[in-house]
């Protein structure tokens, strides 16, 4: 136990142990966070097959567990890529952080994790561009679902465009462009966290501070 306390309080590994604990913050979280939406959407709009005219919960139940899955890991996973990324850029810097560490950092982190364009993605993305604008009011934050909704509108969609006349049906984004997007607001979202917090949902600004600022201490 003494050379446990002794690692653990010796500053010379306080960054690596930070990296470790940002990703231990950013699972549970994303546990904490994804689950219970999960359990609502497949309950409310689930596409299980019924038996019986019941539903099938063992079709639901794995797709509650894929999503939860897959946000914590992607949460964790990019936790501990943006932070190894800011030591990095530290440490070829003697050690001092320059204003745009954390938009590289956010940049290329989004870009590895979330840059692939699929269901949980997207969805992380909306809430995202919406947090990125400071809202506390509900019909406020009502507004601000639309206006995210309304500006990934403007990242091209893929295939080719519906003829004049046909029946409108909506496309998915470009995978090519949906990756730009996404690491372009990771880039900018953990810029404002550092530089600008007070401009960031207050939500959205209690969970980066559990994810990127508790995770510093123990």
């Amino acid at each position: 136990m003494d050379a446990l306390q002794a690692i653990v309080t010796n500053p010379a590994y306080h960054d690596y142990l930070a990296i470790l604990k940002g990703a231990r913050n950013g699972f549970v979280y994303g546990v904490k966070v994804r689950f219970p939406h999960a359990v609502v959407m497949s309950i409310l709009f689930g596409r299980g097959k019924w038996v019986n005219d019941e539903p099938h919960w063992q079709k639901r139940l794995q797709n509650i567990y894929r999503a939860t899955r897959q946000h914590a890991f992607n949460l964790a996973k990019f936790v501990t890529l943006y932070k190894t990324f800011l030591l990095i850029q530290r440490k070829t810097n003697n050690g001092k952080e320059r204003s745009s560490d954390t938009f590289i950092a956010g940049l290329l982190g989004g870009y590895i994790v979330f840059g692939d364009r699929n269901a949980v993605n997207e969805q992380v993305l909306l809430l995202l561009t919406r947090f990125l604008m400071n809202a506390q009011s509900y019909f406020v934050q009502i507004v601000l679902y639309v206006v995210s909704r309304v500006i990934s509108s403007f990242v091209p969609r893929a295939g080719q465009p519906l003829p004049t006349g046909s029946t409108v049906k909506p496309r998915p984004p470009d995978s090519r462009y949906f990756t730009v997007f996404a690491a372009l607001s990771w880039g900018a979202v953990m810029w404002l966290f550092r530089h600008r917090g007070e401009t960031i949902q207050p939500g959205m600004f209690n969970s980066m501070t559990y994810l990127y600022r508790d995770s510093e201490t123990w």
